[in-house]
């Protein structure tokens, strides 16, 4: 065992002070929400509140989950992250695996790719063509405009350059096609990858907010997150009205907090099914240039 002089017990100690405190502006105002959300209306209106609930209840909660609005948006929300990220690995792995396979010109597109990478449209022609193309209103306007993402795909084409060429000739001696060698071999080797960028693009569609208010008019088709900036940022009381309510509705505080837990819950129970990936899979990439 290593004898740690007194200046790398200092330094450790400073690390480990700096880690507590980011780890406490992440982990406070997630319980103050939590305490808000829980909390009755008495002890609400008396700020009588730190980070736990010191009288639990439940009329936030009943409140929302009776709104049909929400919870359509709810429903909106899992369709077009399950769609979305289905799509995008779709689309994202086939064009990767076609880009670490030699073929002529291919240096022509990988340009291209890295092109995008640096240099966006922005969002005036990125509206023109949704737009054009008859997207608006549509779910489609949050899913197609961001189907591959340069930056998952140059990983996952390092990804299918660090696995073994040896594969793929014994396969084509054997008599299979890229495709069968794409769908059979190559992807149930890439698990780690899959389930990793998967989850990347699941958190990037259930969080997603600003397409769905530059391309979504219909306050039907809305997702979560766009009902959630009219509760929270624009403090719109008419958003939720539950129907058939016979009691005064709870704070609009407490509303928002049980909104705010209600709407990040889902995408953080993803996480423990996918941690054993996560880290195998962002690190494959990197193991071949």
């Amino acid at each position: 065992m290593l004898h740690k002089t007194l200046g790398d017990r200092v330094m450790d100690g400073i690390n480990a002070l700096l880690l507590v405190i980011i780890a406490a502006a992440m982990v406070v105002p997630f319980l103050y929400i939590f305490s808000v959300s829980f909390s009755s209306m008495e002890t609400f209106l008396q700020n009588d509140i730190i980070l736990w609930p010191k009288e639990w209840a439940l009329d936030s909660y009943r409140y929302i989950l009776s709104n049909d609005r929400f919870i359509h948006s709810i429903y909106t929300t899992i369709f077009i992250t399950v769609l979305g990220t289905l799509c995008n690995l779709a689309f994202t792995s086939t064009m990767a695996y076609g880009l670490s396979r030699p073929f002529f010109g291919r240096n022509v597109i990988l340009f291209l790719v890295l092109f995008t990478f640096l240099f966006s449209a922005g969002i005036i022609p990125t509206y023109l063509i949704v737009k054009a193309t008859g997207l608006i209103d549509s779910v489609w306007a949050l899913i197609i405009p961001v189907l591959i993402s340069p930056w998952n795909l140059i990983v996952f084409r390092q990804f299918f350059r660090s696995i073994p060429e040896e594969l793929n000739e014994a396969a084509l001696i054997d008599g299979a096609g890229e495709f069968k060698i794409f769908y059979q071999i190559i992807l149930p080797l890439s698990k780690p990858a899959l389930a990793t960028f998967g989850l990347f693009y699941a958190v990037a569609h259930w969080n997603s907010y600003f397409t769905g208010i530059l391309y979504l008019n219909d306050p039907s088709r809305w997702p979560i997150q766009v009902l959630l900036r009219q509760i929270v940022v624009v403090n719109d009381s008419s958003t939720l009205q539950a129907q058939q309510m016979l009691t005064a509705p709870p704070p609009a505080e407490t509303v928002q907090m049980a909104a705010i837990l209600l709407a990040t819950v889902p995408i953080l129970i993803l996480y423990p099914f996918l941690q054993k990936h996560f880290a195998k899979g962002v690190m494959l990439g990197s193991v071949k240039g």
